[in-house]
């Protein structure tokens, strides 16, 4: 018998009718769902109504739900759905004018020098400001496959494009943000050695 990830036996305790298991993945993968969700550009109590609606839905459905080799890809994918549903619901904006919001995670105020502090904030704005000049589905595929970790199958899958467009989306957005920021980055990297 193959052995199961914590997170693959958690949902199969869950498909078989445990709370608590639903409980668990809901508490492992809320902040990511959530910062995930926040990058539709929709208010925070959206988001966070989609997540309660999307496990709602997983509980009541859980007798038809198969197994899944990344339940992290699973969620991802069913929020983006519900998201997606939602705007198209209230006629905000239709699909492909969604407005990726391209700000980075935030990072964790540790620099004490404040020549460092100085640095990195202008490196920061200059990767928000070429980030913010990517083609939405470019940012897109950028933050799933670099902050969220996702394979390319899996960016495709939560996308609802081929793998090919996935590779495209991630080649274009890496050569533009490579010709057009790699000289900051350098000249700031130098500034902390």
């Amino acid at each position: 018998m193959e052995s199961r990830n914590p997170d693959q036996t958690l949902w199969q305790s869950f498909r078989e009718g445990e709370k608590q298991a639903l409980g668990q993945l809901l508490e492992r993968y809320y902040r990511v769902l959530k910062h995930y969700g926040l990058k539709f550009m929709v208010e925070e109590t959206v988001v966070e109504d989609c997540i309660q609606e999307l496990f709602l839905q997983l509980w009541q459905n859980r007798e038809q739900i198969n197994d899944t080799e990344s339940v992290k890809h699973y969620l991802l994918k069913a929020l983006r759905h519900h998201v997606l549903q939602y705007i198209r619901l209230q006629k905000r904006l239709n699909y492909e004018e969604l407005d990726w919001d391209s700000a980075l995670p935030e990072e964790p105020d540790s620099e004490t020098l404040l020549i460092q502090q100085e640095s990195l904030e202008r490196l920061v704005k200059t990767i928000r400001d070429q980030l913010a000049s990517l083609p939405n589905r470019e940012r897109e595929a950028l933050y799933l496959r670099f902050y969220e970790n996702l394979s390319i199958p899996e960016i495709a899958e939560v996308m609802n494009v081929n793998r090919q467009s996935v590779s495209n989306f991630l080649q274009k957005a890496l050569t533009k943000l490579r010709n057009q920021w790699l000289s900051p980055v350098l000249v700031t990297f130098c500034i902390f050695l």
